[in-house]
């Protein structure tokens, strides 16, 4: 379980494995790894992942296929910068929401509005994701806990302050960057509970 309060942003150093099959990332990083062991879950741009190797600034994590598949994984390259966060302790306060790692789906940048003081995004997600979205409500963006601005017909709309684009990958984003997706896991419980 995470918080969606990304730690640091952390640069792919090596990939192993066959295109669109399980692979082995090597991810160049300092402030996760103090207290990062083998075993630990790690929110790789919101996608929970296993540490396999620990080395002197780099954290190796397996990705099996179905992984690839769902998420925005498989279009990593070397280089390339990604959010990182630790496992959430239950002792520590939760300054985002609660975030599974569990990606639902990937979405599309539609639009990126720079202001005097933040951005706003605009996100496309597949369709039957939308009824989760909510005006003012949760949702993790490349594992970063945001709240809904606005949501509109096809899309919906988040506002970035200068401290989480400095500090995440969303600096790094352009208009037609795929992102990973989780809505809000309570919002599914609660239509698992109420079908029943």
């Amino acid at each position: 379980m995470f918080t969606g309060i990304i730690e640091e942003v952390g640069s792919i150093k090596g990939i192993e494995g066959s295109p669109g099959g399980a692979r082995r990332f090597r991810i160049g990083c300092r402030t996760v790894i103090d207290d990062l062991f083998i075993g630990d879950s790690l929110s790789v741009n919101g996608v929970c992942l296993t540490v396999v190797t620990k080395l002197k600034g780099e954290v190796h994590l397996e990705v099996v296929e179905e992984t690839i598949k769902k998420t925005t994984l498989g279009s990593l390259r070397i280089g390339d910068p990604v959010n990182l966060e630790r496992a959430a302790a239950m002792n520590s306060r939760i300054g985002g929401h609660l975030v599974q790692g569990h990606v639902d789906a990937t979405g599309k940048v539609l639009s990126i509005q720079k202001l005097p003081l933040s951005w706003i995004f605009r996100f496309r997600i597949p369709k039957q994701l939308m009824k989760y979205v909510i005006p003012v409500g949760s949702i993790a963006i490349n594992g970063v806990s945001l709240t809904v601005a606005e949501k509109l017909s096809d899309s919906f709309k988040v506002a970035i302050i200068p401290h989480t684009f400095e500090h995440t990958v969303f600096s790094s984003l352009r208009v037609g960057s795929s992102v990973n997706i989780e809505v809000d896991m309570m919002a599914k419980y609660m239509e698992s509970l109420l079908k029943k």
